[in-house]
């Protein structure tokens, strides 16, 4: 289980092999899914390469100047797909009644819970039923106000210090915070697990005491891995991010992670609320998605059509809830125009059928090479 091979984990940890940082979304897949921006960004990179020498003898990072310029362009079409997005509501908690109870045991045997096993599994089982037709659910009060806020001031600290390691030089920057886009006043910070005590409480209190990890089993079964274990941390004045999926659609092919967004805080409106569009987990959303052309007559694509006509929610979560969502689901985080920093705890689980998932996993290297299961 988690709890198990934390301890493990730790004492059996390698250094992660240094490599090349990729220009990632948050969570965002590495086929891009044919957004526009970058496929202007390819021309651009193309077109500067005549210059690149005369460029980088002038002590140009030519690199960065094409980071600037994608990140320009994908700002503008996180711009643009925000004026397309119009059926906006909350994303709301979903009532489930569970009749009756069971004898506690299993996965956190011998924890006092909220409830006992039986009824758990029954509320696991109601909620998966709901998650794999909407592609994405809320369930409140996962992890108690003291915990998030616990969690919180761990996190912020982990931070710190991360950021100290890296300026310093002791430590390269993918060993601490996993690949990001539009990375400006935002990270993705991998956290470690088995090193204090308020992530493992809060795991407990997240996949045993809630019906969280009973959701999960109950799709994945108990098998199920941890593939991500991070905290994404969206800092004032930081940008919308344009609409995509975690991982691909592939045909004849079921769920492959389910993501789990804790709010460390109350999310406000002006905080940079994640975006979903429930029920694009499919494959025709996914087919449209794909088609950024316009039509001959200059209608909308059918990727600007998706966007336009499909209904959102946006994640206004309260200190302590929960947003589960198929890696499937088009969805993305908005800009935070708050004076506030917006910390999303997070994880995901991965079906054990499944080997690659199509997209890089925010997690620690000696963590994701464990295999912890969820059992």
């Amino acid at each position: 289980t988690v709890f198990q091979q934390s301890s493990k984990i730790i004492s059996n940890a390698v250094r992660p092999k240094d490599g090349p940082i990729t220009m990632l979304e948050e969570t965002m897949p590495n086929n891009n899914n044919d957004d526009a921006p970058l496929e202007k960004t390819s021309s651009i990179s193309s077109s500067s390469s005549s210059s690149s020498s005369s460029l980088m003898m002038a002590g140009v990072d030519v690199s960065n100047l094409l980071y600037q310029e994608q990140e320009k362009l994908i700002v503008q079409r996180g711009e643009l797909e925000q004026t397309f997005v119009t059926k906006l509501k909350p994303l709301e908690p979903t009532v489930i009644k569970v009749r009756g109870t069971g004898k506690a045991g299993g996965f956190g045997k011998g924890s006092k819970g909220k409830s006992s096993n039986g009824s758990s599994k029954a509320e696991g089982k109601a909620h998966a039923k709901v998650l794999k037709k909407e592609g994405v659910m809320r369930i409140n009060n996962v992890l108690s106000v003291e915990t998030a806020d616990g969690v919180r001031e761990y996190l912020y600290n982990l931070r710190y210090q991360s950021e100290k390691e890296v300026g310093e030089g002791t430590i390269q920057p993918i060993q601490r915070f996993a690949n990001v886009l539009l990375k400006h006043n935002r990270c993705d910070l991998t956290i470690p697990l088995g090193r204090d005590d308020v992530v493992t409480e809060a795991l407990e209190e997240v996949l045993v005491k809630s019906p969280l990890g009973a959701t999960i089993s109950s799709i994945f079964g108990d098998g199920a891995i941890l593939h991500e274990f991070s905290c994404l941390m969206s800092d004032p004045s930081s940008q919308r991010q344009v609409i995509h999926p975690d991982t691909p659609y592939v045909h004849g092919k079921g769920p492959v992670l389910y993501t789990c967004f804790i709010a460390l805080q109350d999310v406000t409106l002006d905080m940079g609320p994640t975006v979903w569009l429930p029920r694009t987990h499919t494959k025709e959303s996914h087919e449209a998605f794909k088609d950024a052309n316009p039509s001959a007559a200059g209608e909308d694509s059918p990727k600007d059509r998706l966007i336009k006509t499909q209904p959102a929610v946006l994640g206004l979560l309260s200190k302590g809830d929960c947003g589960i969502f198929d890696s499937r689901t088009l969805h993305c985080g908005s800009a935070n125009g708050s004076d506030v920093s917006r910390a999303l705890f997070y994880f995901s689980f991965k079906d054990p059928e499944v080997g690659y998932t199509g997209n890089p996993a925010s997690i620690r290297q000696e963590l994701g090479g464990a295999n912890v299961g969820l059992g």
